[in-house]
């Protein structure tokens, strides 16, 4: 296994133990939120590094192409889904922790949308490269989802009003890229049909 590969497969064993703080914040305290934050921030390096190391040094595989969106999907969403489920349990009405579970939904279905049109498409031979929009919506996704971690301690409202805005901006950036990924392999997804 090659250090890109390596890199991305360190991601996806941190998605574990940022669940598992989680779920010991009870006993962790008010510093949870900033060890997953801290977590988070070194996935996501682990994101950027495993692309630039797989192209600088012609490291690219059939492996990496699939799991690495894989591992950023799975960090995201579980991030996300973290972020939905303290909103539900401690909903009391400020607008710091507008999270609701109907985003994290959305996100989830354009997830699921994509990864079934790439596997359609490889099924056909073709193998699909996430779009400009789509890097976009992962790198937006990921600097709100770091926003919310390390704000998460702290109740202002001008920083409430701030993370609103970043996920609102995420979730269209959600949106946009999965309607242009569509667009732009609808030729593959309609001969399937």
């Amino acid at each position: 296994m090659n250090l890109p590969n390596k890199l991305t497969m360190l991601r996806i064993l941190l998605i574990p133990i940022i669940v598992v703080i989680y779920y010991l914040r009870d006993y962790i305290g008010d510093l949870t939120f900033i060890i997953i934050g801290i977590l988070f921030i070194i996935a996501s390096i682990t994101d950027y590094l495993d692309g630039k190391i797989a192209r600088s040094r012609n490291l690219v595989t059939t492996f990496g192409k699939f799991v690495d969106p894989l591992a950023d999907k799975l960090l995201v969403l579980g991030s996300l889904l973290i972020l939905a489920n303290f909103y539900t349990i401690n909903q009391n009405g400020t607008l710091f922790m507008w999270m609701p579970f109907w985003i994290v939904f959305i996100i989830l279905a354009r997830e699921l949308i994509v990864t079934s049109i790439r596997l359609v498409a490889v099924g056909e031979g073709i193998i699909l490269h996430a779009s400009i929009w789509g890097k976009y919506k992962t790198a937006f996704t990921m600097v709100t989802v770091i926003y919310y971690f390390f704000l998460m301690p702290l109740d202002i409202v001008s920083l409430n009003i701030i993370g609103v805005v970043l996920i609102s901006i995420s979730l269209l950036l959600t949106i946009w890229s999965g309607i242009d990924y569509f667009k732009k392999n609808k030729e593959i997804i309609l001969k399937s049909i």
